[in-house]
């Protein structure tokens, strides 16, 4: 709204300071603070109302430190998140811009399933939440309508690296419908092409098996994040750390001049995914205050589901969806702990009638609970391999 406010005052009166609006880089910031203080001020409010409401965490009996001081912490801090990401967003982007409109779209999405399953775990008192296959099915509902959006949005485009420099007049003739490309870390020539790789005739079949592709990352990276919700502070700080990453790769993708000095895909407009993942980062830092050790709200499935989800979507619309197993490396491993420890249970029980553990406790985070790390130093060397790992993704824009 404000952003259309001063690019009218701009345009009609001329007065000074109001072309700040038009740089992406004043309203990212701006938009980080008025997140940030959404989130802190209202945060407190929030809490307060959910420990009035009776709406806190059922502990369950796992024998780990400190569980019995969790029992009744306030759950469904997410919402401290996405509302401190949406009001910011209201305020400040701009609106012409369809990955603002998908993001938003994605984030409501992922909120009501994430609340939905908090609902049920709460009020219902039905600590499973929300069954498996209705997760899945609204995540496969969210991979439709983004693999739908980028084969078929005319607004969605992109710049091959191979391409000669493009003006900006020119942008109206790049690549749009169809376009199934995206980038492979590492390797010299960087560009990999599904349809190429799916090779179905006709080719309006290909988004088809692009949808199936990138709801698997959707599911698998929202679910991880879920999974790693388990310390004060750990999910958010590590989607803190991956989230900062991405905005640097969106950044970088929507600057013409950057893209090409880089030799990676020029994405026009996608630079407005910045001014989201700044009230994004500081509506997460923001909950970061209330959610660091000990706890005073837990942010649920409201949250994990969607900052997960999020965090997905945000790496396919930027065609970084393939350096998710190395940014998002810590939800991997804690998503591999749960699958190593469940498979090799079974398979031992089935051939020898007795189930055995890799793990003392899955996730893995439990794992060093057992064996009597403190929560907090935990929490803070998963959030150092958080960091490692997100330096590594980003120096695969020059190591290929």
């Amino acid at each position: 709204m404000l952003y259309y406010l001063f690019e009218y005052i701009e345009s009609n009166f001329q007065i000074a300071g109001a072309s700040l609006f038009q740089y992406l880089s004043f309203r990212s910031a701006i938009t980080f603070i008025t997140a940030l203080l959404i989130s802190t001020i209202f945060g407190k409010k929030i809490i307060n109302f959910l420990a009035k409401k009776q709406i806190g965490e059922n502990i369950r009996k796992l024998d780990l430190p400190d569980e019995e001081l969790k029992k009744g912490t306030p759950t469904m801090g997410g919402l401290i998140i996405i509302i401190s990401t949406i009001i910011p967003i209201l305020l400040f982007s701009d609106f012409n811009n369809s990955y603002v409109i998908i993001l938003l779209v994605s984030t409501f999405w992922l909120g009501l399933i994430g609340f939905i399953d908090d609902y049920i775990k709460v009020f219902k008192k039905n600590k499973a939440g929300l069954k498996g296959a209705f997760k899945i099915a609204g995540q496969v509902i969210l991979g439709l309508y983004i693999g739908f959006n980028v084969y078929f949005n005319p607004d969605i485009k992109i710049k091959l690296s191979s391409d000669s420099l493009v003006q900006s007049e020119q942008i109206d003739n790049l690549r749009s419908s169809g376009n199934l490309k995206t980038t492979i870390p590492f390797f010299k020539n960087n560009e990999l092409d599904y349809e190429q790789i799916f090779n179905i005739k006709p080719d309006n079949y290909n988004w088809v098996f692009y949808v199936l592709i990138i709801t698997f990352i959707i599911v698998s990276v929202s679910n991880g994040a879920n999974l790693t919700d388990g310390l004060d502070g750990l999910a958010a700080g590590s989607s803190a750390i991956i989230i900062f990453t991405l905005a640097i790769f969106s950044w970088i993708s929507g600057n013409i001049i950057f893209s090409e000095y880089l030799n990676i895909l020029y994405i026009p407009g996608i630079g407005e995914i910045v001014v989201f993942i700044a009230a994004l980062l500081g509506g997460i830092i923001g909950f970061l205050w209330y959610n660091t050790y000990p706890a005073q709200i837990f942010m649920g499935d409201t949250g994990s589901l969607t900052l997960g989800g999020i965090i997905a979507v945000i790496a396919i619309l930027v065609r970084k969806e393939l350096l998710l197993p190395i940014l998002c490396g810590v939800f991997l491993v804690e998503s591999l702990s749960v699958i190593i420890q469940v498979t090799y249970f079974k398979y031992t029980k089935r051939k020898f009638g007795n189930g055995v553990r890799v793990f003392l406790m899955t996730p893995i985070h439990h794992h060093f609970q057992k064996l009597g790390y403190n929560e907090s130093k935990i929490v803070s060397r998963f959030w150092i391999i958080c960091i490692m790992l997100a330096i590594i993704s980003l120096i695969t824009l020059k190591i290929r």
